[in-house]
């Protein structure tokens, strides 16, 4: 087989489903693991499909109406998540008061921090944790906890967020759209990311190239309202001048 007609097989079975593994297209193309992964980043490379660990998504975007669990979301792109949290890091100035959105992306930031003279808030219960071993000044909202996303939520955490004015703010999102912002599957959790994005003077949305063209039920914020950090993205995006590759 013709590594065109390869690919135009491979990108048919990407688009038909949203996301295919990689043992589905050894299977359907009988060809080696290899092959299928050399495939998969030359059309990665050449921005027709977006390759993640195991496999690859549709650029064509997907519509999710509910949210993963972090353990499940914690073990995908772990590579651009470190390289985008350790960037995200290194914006982080003397004496800043930041706020840390829940997420497994932001949650690579900490890591890479240094800075002993800036305050930090969260609503993530892990990320509270891990600053406060590391020896940081911190504090985390009140209110409802969500346990599939380890978060901070409900009417008393948006009620703590408004006698805050930070610095900069660090945000996950699960879908990134020119028309439809940065979105979230849940209603609370997107109450909580609206706020304490009013709340920053820099707001910056941390996210891997999987997340471009998604769209989540909810949305937290126009495209426009944060600079976006991620590791890789298409023309469209690229061309846009709050959109940092890293």
């Amino acid at each position: 087989m013709l590594a065109e007609e390869r690919f135009a097989r491979i990108l048919s079975m990407v688009d038909s489903a949203g996301s295919v593994t990689i043992a589905e297209l050894m299977d359907e193309l009988d060809v080696s693991e290899s092959t299928i992964k050399r495939d998969l980043s030359l059309l990665d490379k050449d921005g027709r499909l977006n390759r993640v660990r195991g496999g690859a998504t549709s650029l064509n975007g997907k519509l999710f109406t509910r949210d993963d669990s972090v353990s499940n979301r914690m073990e995908l792109n772990v590579d651009a998540k470190q390289k985008v949290g350790a960037y995200a890091a290194s914006m982080i100035n003397d004496n800043d008061f930041v706020y840390i959105d829940a997420g497994t992306t932001t949650a690579r930031m900490i890591p890479f921090l240094t800075n002993r003279s800036s305050i930090y808030v969260t609503n993530s219960l892990p990320h509270a944790m891990q600053l406060s071993v590391k020896g940081f000044r911190v504090s985390i909202l009140g209110g409802e906890f969500k346990n599939l996303t380890e978060a901070i939520v409900g009417e008393e955490a948006i009620e703590s967020l408004l006698k805050y004015n930070f610095t900069k703010g660090f945000f996950g999102t699960n879908g990134v759209s020119i028309e439809r912002g940065f979105t979230t599957p849940e209603m609370k959790e997107a109450m909580v990311k609206r706020a304490a994005m009013r709340q920053c003077r820099n707001a910056y949305v941390l996210c891997d190239k999987s997340k471009f063209d998604n769209v989540a039920s909810i949305t937290f914020g126009a495209f426009e309202s944060a600079n976006v950090i991620t590791d890789y993205t298409t023309k469209k995006y690229r061309e846009k001048k709050n959109v940092m590759e890293v």
